[in-house]
Order: structure tokens, then sequence, then C-alpha cells
């Protein structure tokens, strides 16, 4: 079905940014639709702002448009106005470029980076016409797959999820149209069996998940013997060439410029980080390419901002090399850029000169914990006294806002380590004033830590939220009525709900459902949230979001995402949980190896020496854990 543009065009009088459904955005692909043989439409379930600032679906889209017999088209999911506009109209929800429904693509690959989008892919593919359930979907409907960071525990939406894509997409998504064109026409258990055997993707429904009388989890195991025990991550050896043309939206998105990814994968080792264990190992790009697409994407998109992205930016070996060639090769454009992560300890003097000549938006920068023994327990060992001189370098060469983000409620904290926040946000407004005098401004971004799957601190507990209300209100009055400190946080129900989601089994799905069918929608948006509601759908299913969020986990205690393998051994994190612990801090991993397990799996995937592919120092294994 194709939406009638006279229809279309008589609802969105009614909405607001009606720009946001219309498409033919400047690089926007249209193919003939009766021309190409697989049609895929690449998802993300928020508002359109949010869904065109992914570089994964841009790379994604970029990929599959370039072959001639797949088209790639945009969905994203509509603000509440227009999803109600759109259902009394009888349209249903449709992709941008040819304004076909959902339900007439082959594939739908929807991107899933954090769990609160969940209620939001329920909504996408109930308003595109599909069955919200898997098992009510057969061969006349499209296959629905995802990946992203959220799907590295995909049980709590294994129910609605035809097929997980676990680990990086640009070389699987193509295996994934071939087997596509092989299996059309099939019924849809053939069709999901043959899915099954592509290293990487996870077929929920070839498996079972197994509890204790007490409600642990026992095993997920396989219910046939075609499907592996165990899905190991993907992993491309070479980053492919960056997106160049990139969509030019027409109203501002939430990152409102180009980005090329100088690296993949980060070799800090902070215990909290998820993307730093399922992006290993680091891969850089070479200096010239990345210059090349630069350059590409200005005359391409007129984009006067490019973002140099990567899990810690200034960590890539030629970072400052990168940013002086770039300068000097667009200085007549004007273009700025900015490194939105970036780790104090690899910021030097002269990377702030360099990026003085661009724009000075404000410096961001995210210690994550204020004291250094908090520092030492999360393993990003940054002396206080080695920030504060960065500080007073980028506050002396015209910056005016600093941007410093922490979390509360890390393994081991304490009130002083909680104090200790608002004390050094303090001496970096002081440093401020000494140049900037009262214009001179400090954003402190307070946020709840999670404990994530596939991390060190996976066994650790979320902080009850009656806690960190008791953390946040400490931070309020000690900063009192400071002028120049600008003091967020977020709502402790929220880190509740996020945690129960990240940390669910498979019985979570029933939850979602019921949440999703009593109105929960947009759960990321504070005006939207609505705890009651979720609560209610827990204990609905005799469920409790405290069990999975706030409740410690034992050494050997099963997780639900323990068949998920991202290479990295989970006796590695065990015995960096107890590491932290003690408040021992491990070395750069660029430097030397700590045997956590992900080399061998990439030498594994690939067959290849490590040394031309990782592009690191010579390997010095350090502690050796039997099973790495």
């Amino acid at each position: 079905m194709v939406v009638d543009e006279r229809e279309l065009d008589a609802i969105l009088l009614e909405v607001e940014k009606p720009a946001r459904y219309v498409g033919g955005e400047y690089n926007s692909v249209t193919k003939d639709w009766q021309r190409v043989d697989v049609k895929v439409a690449l998802a993300f379930p928020d508002i359109y702002e949010l869904g065109m600032s992914n570089l994964g679906l841009a790379i994604l889209y970029d990929i599959l448009n370039q072959r001639p017999d797949v088209l790639a088209e945009r969905v994203y999911v509509p603000w509440p106005d227009m999803e109600q506009a759109l259902r009394r109209a009888g349209i249903p929800l449709y992709s941008l470029e040819s304004r076909h429904a959902l339900v007439d693509f082959d594939l739908i690959g929807i991107s899933l980076p954090y769990p609160q989008l969940y209620t939001n892919t329920l909504t996408l593919l109930e308003l595109g016409g599909l069955p919200v359930l898997s098992a009510a979907r057969d061969a006349r409907h499209p296959l629905v797959m995802a990946g992203g960071c959220a799907t590295y525990n995909p049980e709590p939406m294994a129910d609605f999820i035809d097929f997980f894509v676990i680990g990086e997409g640009e070389e699987v998504i193509m295996e994934i149209v071939d087997t596509f064109c092989e299996v059309r026409g099939a019924d849809r258990e053939t069709q999901l069996r043959r899915f099954a055997q592509i290293p990487g993707v996870y077929v929920p429904r070839f498996y079972r998940a197994r509890y204790a009388p007490d409600g642990k989890l026992e095993a997920t195991e396989p219910v046939c013997a075609e499907v592996p025990r165990k899905i190991v991550k993907r992993i491309v050896s070479i980053l492919p060439k960056p997106v160049t043309r990139f969509v030019v939206p027409y109203l501002g998105i939430v990152f409102d410029r180009a980005a090329v990814e100088i690296q993949r994968g980060c070799t800090r080792g902070c215990r909290f980080c998820q993307a730093g264990v399922v992006y290993r190992p680091v891969r850089e790009r070479p200096v010239e390419e990345i210059v090349k697409a630069v350059l590409e994407i200005v005359q391409h998109t007129g984009h006067g901002e490019i973002g140099l992205l990567s899990l810690s930016s200034t960590d890539y070996r030629a970072i400052e090399t990168l940013v002086r060639t770039l300068l000097e090769n667009t200085r007549e454009q004007r273009v700025s850029l900015s490194l939105p992560s970036s780790r104090v300890e690899s910021v030097t003097v002269e990377m702030v000169d360099l990026l003085t000549q661009g724009r000075r938006t404000g410096f961001t920068f995210a210690p994550e914990a204020a004291s250094d023994r908090l520092r030492e327990v999360i393993n990003k060992p940054i002396p206080s006294r080695e920030l504060l001189d960065l500080v007073d370098a980028v506050y002396s060469r015209g910056w005016r806002q600093i941007k410093l983000y922490f979390m509360i409620g890390q393994p081991t904290e304490t009130e002083e380590d909680v104090l200790a926040i608002a004390r050094l946000a303090q001496e970096v407004l002081d440093i401020g004033r000494k140049y900037h005098r009262n214009k001179a401004q400090v954003r402190v971004s307070v946020g709840t830590f999670v404990p994530q799957p596939h991390t060190p601190f996976q066994w650790a507990a979320l902080d009850p939220p009656d806690l960190i209300r008791h953390k946040q209100k400490l931070l309020r009055q000690a900063f009192g009525r400071t002028r120049g400190i600008i003091y967020n946080w977020n709502d402790p129900q929220e880190s509740l709900l996020e945690a129960a989601l990240t940390r669910g089994d498979r019985r979570v799905s029933q939850a979602i459902l019921t949440a999703w069918q009593n109105g929960c929608r947009f759960d990321a948006w504070h005006e939207h949230f609505k705890p009651e509601i979720w609560d209610a759908a827990f204990r609905a299913h005799t469920l409790d979001m405290h069990w999975y969020a706030t409740r410690p986990r034992d050494a050997d205690e099963i997780f639900p995402w323990d068949h998920i393998e991202t290479g990295v051994s989970r006796a590695w994190l065990w015995a960096d949980w107890q590491a932290a612990l003690r408040g021992e801090v491990k070395m750069d991993c660029r430097h030397i190896c700590h045997g956590c397990g992900i080399l061998r799996t990439f030498a594994e995937m690939h067959h290849t020496g490590l040394a031309a592919e990782w592009q690191c120092p010579p390997v010095v294994r350090a502690s050796p854990l039997s099973d790495t």
C-alpha cells in the first residue's frame, strides 16, 4: 500500500513539525519499487530528529542502497499527535522515501541502542500493519530483525523480534539479504532456520529459557540441533568506507552535524561501560581516508560541523595530525570540528589550541566520578589535579562553558564521593571565573549508574530509588544557589525501569506488551514516562522490577545474556569485578594485554594475524585467565 499524498497532506496540517513525515530530503535515495528485488525498511523507534542522528542506520542505508537489487528506506516512530492522526485516518506507518506501508517491505531492520525504545518498537510494528508478536507473523509478513547495543541482552524483546543481529552489521547485512533471496517464498519456520545458520544471528524461537524454583534463570538452551549454543558477535576486520552523502534533514536534529567514525573500539577498560566491551577490538581509520571523507561530506552536504566519532576520540593515535590536517584543508569552508568523546588524560594543550581555531560552543569532560578513589574503582584513573590543569587550559583559550558528566550509585560509592562532585564543580568554576568572571559557567549532569550486561559491573546492584533521591538531595544542598553552576539530574524511577529492562529475562516481554497496551510510549522522554503503568505491568505478570534491578548477583548466577558471546570472557569480567572491589587499576590495554579473550575471538573469526588488522603495539600478555 502506498499512502495517498492528499490524505497525508490533510493530516499533516494538524500535527507538530510536519517536516518529520514528508521525506524528499537532499541525498535521500528513492529507487523504482518495481525494479528492485529486496526491499528493506531501516527503522528507528523514536522521532525523526533522533533517528536521523543515528550513524549506524546511516551506514546501513548507504551500504544497502549501493546494491542495485536492493532498496533501503527510512521509518521513524511518529510523535503521539501524528500517531493519533494516522489512526483516525486509517493510514499505516510508512517509509519516507516511497511512502509504502511498513508491511510492504521484505525485511525490517530496527535499531535498538537502549531499552527505553522497546514500547516504541511495538508501536512501530503495529502501526505499520504487522502483528507485534513474532509467533503471530508468517511468510506473508516482513521478517523483523533488530541490532544495536540493547540487543546484547535480546531476551526482553524475544517475543517480538524474528531474529537479532549481534555485533557489527556492515558485512552481515549483505549475508542476510542474500539469504532472504534464497528462502523467499518458504514458510516462516524454514526461513528462520536458514537465518539461524548465519554467524552472529540469534533466532529466539529456537531457544528455551529454564528457570529454577526461586525464579532465577538456569539456562538458555537450543531446542534443535541446527543452532549454536552461543551466538558470537560479528566483528568487521576493516572499517568500510565512511558515509559521505548523508541525508540532509529539513529541520534541526539532535546532533545537527555530519560524522566520521575515526576508530571503533576502546582500550581504556572503564568497568561500567558496555560499549567499551562490545566494540572491542580497536580498529583505526587511516588519516588520509578520514580527511578525504570529510572533504566529500562538506561538498555533498554543506555541513559546517563535523564530529570525529569514537568511544574515545582523543585516543586516536594520530589525533593531532588529523585535526591539524582537517583544519588546514577546510579553512575556506569555515568547518568546525567536534570531539564528542574525549578522555581527559589524552587531551593535550596542543589539542585545545587546535580546537580553539573553530567555534567555541563548549568543552565537555566525563570524569564519571569526582574522587580519585572512586575513579580507581571504575578504572577511570584521572587525577583531579590533571583535570583542573586541563580546565585551566580550556578556559584560558576562550571557552566560557565546561560540561561535566558524573554518575552516582556506582559500586562502593560513599556520601563523601557524592559530595566530591560539588567540590570539583566549584573548583572548575573558580578557574573559569579567573578568566571570564561572572560569564564562566559549569554545567553538571549527574546520571544514575545502571549495571550493564557484559561488563565487570554486571554483578552489581542498582541503587534503590530512595537512595538515589537522597544522594541527589545532598548535591542540591551542596550546590545551593551558586551562580554559574547548572545542575541536572534524572528521575530515579526512570533508572529503575532501565535497569529492569536491561537486565531482564524473556519473561519481561509480557510486561513490555502489557505496558504498551496500557499506553506506554516514548519512555525515554520524561514527559511521557508512566512509572505507575510500568509497575502495574510487571506486577500483572508476578514480576518485580526491583528483583531484576536492585539485586546484586552471585558469582555463579546465570545471566539472561550468557548465550550471547562478545569475545570477552565471563571469567575475565568476574576477575575485573573483584579487582574493582579492591580498587585496583588496570592499564590501558593498548600497552599491555590483560587476556580478556577478544584477540583470540578476532583472530579465529578472520583467520589472520592481529598486528595489521588491530593496528596495536606488540602484545604483552599479563596474567591470562584459564578460559581466555
